[in-house]
């Protein structure tokens, strides 16, 4: 099979793409024959420092695609041989990631694909929606008619976060840099953006919450901004980030105002090896594919390139400014 391999740690240009045996399945595994996998900013981070889950070089990165069942190993019996699946699962360094035709993943971390996303659509899921619902739900545990705060509401995690929060009854109000990441905000159901290239943030926000601050605080960005952000909370509140805040933190703060803050890495099953928790997240990624079925929930594919191009993708996540997913076609 063709596969993008790492080579060795550092810059883009250790990605390289090479002939690979084809897998095979182990026991509760199927094989997915992939036609598209996320690029998500833990690749690039991956590919610079070292694998999440150890492992040794080379190895194949990508933690979420979309594709059809090729193979069954003893004991799966979930789907079939054809059976269209998305997942998050693999490309951590301790077994082969998406960035390949080819990828062995566990039955029970496989979902059906839903019938309303393309499979670039469906590649470009899974990560974020686990991560932003499970800062949401399982972190933050949002209640109807709250107000959430989202730093950073037009990439991967953001622009998904706005819509679970809206189906979920919040008010939101995110951050952006542009009109155009404004604009692509208000259209996923942001009630408010706040431009911080013209806006002080948190002045805006607590403006937005009628002087109270917000119930909850979402960070999607730099952990430098998590900090200062807290001053938009109201007493009581809860904060979530998906980045490790920067030194030094306003611990103070959070005393005198008795907040919760919560960090949130949806990459713990199987960098700690909790495969229980697997069950969990697929329960999440089926909710979710009932939203998109049903309409109420959407992905964005910012720029779809061909699985050669892989170092182009990885160049274009971390400039962390796309609106959306990257994705690469294996098609």
């Amino acid at each position: 099979m063709k596969a993008v391999v790492v080579t060795k740690l550092g810059g883009d240009e250790v990605l390289d793409v090479q002939e690979l045996p084809d897998p095979e399945p182990g026991e509760g595994e199927v094989v997915v024959r992939l036609r598209a996998a996320g690029v998500n900013p833990v690749d690039a981070k991956q590919r610079q420092h070292g694998m999440r889950s150890g492992g040794t070089l080379p190895a194949v990165l990508g933690c979420d695609g979309a594709g059809v069942v090729a193979k069954r190993g003893s004991g799966a019996g979930r789907f079939k041989e054809g059976d269209e699946v998305y997942f998050c699962y693999g490309g951590l360094g301790g077994r082969g990631g998406c960035y390949a035709e080819y990828a062995p993943v566990p039955e029970r971390a496989l979902v059906r694909k839903p019938r309303a996303l393309s499979f670039a659509e469906a590649a470009a899921a899974p990560l974020v929606l686990l991560t932003a619902w499970e800062a949401l739900h399982d972190r933050l545990e949002i209640a109807k008619g709250s107000r959430l705060l989202i730093l950073g509401g037009t990439g991967g995690v953001g622009h998904v976060a706005i819509q679970l929060a809206k189906n979920a009854g919040l008010q939101v109000c995110v951050t952006a840099g542009s009109e155009e990441k404004a604009a692509f905000a208000r259209s996923l159901g942001a009630d408010q953006v706040l431009r911080y290239d013209q806006v002080d943030v948190i002045s805006g926000a607590l403006r937005w919450s009628g002087g109270a601050g917000v119930d909850y605080l979402l960070a999607t960005v730099s952990g430098t901004l998590l900090g200062s952000a807290l001053d938009a909370l109201r007493p009581y509140g809860k904060a979530a980030s998906i980045l490790a805040p920067a030194e030094p933190f306003p611990w103070a703060v959070m005393s005198k105002k008795n907040l919760g803050i919560f960090l949130e890495l949806m990459l713990a099953p199987q960098v700690l090896k909790l495969d229980s928790a697997l069950d969990h997240q697929r329960e999440i990624l089926e909710r979710c594919a009932a939203l998109f079925d049903q309409g109420k929930l959407a992905v964005r594919v910012a720029e779809l390139l061909p699985l050669d191009r892989a170092r182009e993708a990885h160049r274009k996540i971390e400039t962390a400014t796309t609106m959306g997913k990257i994705v690469l076609d294996i098609a």
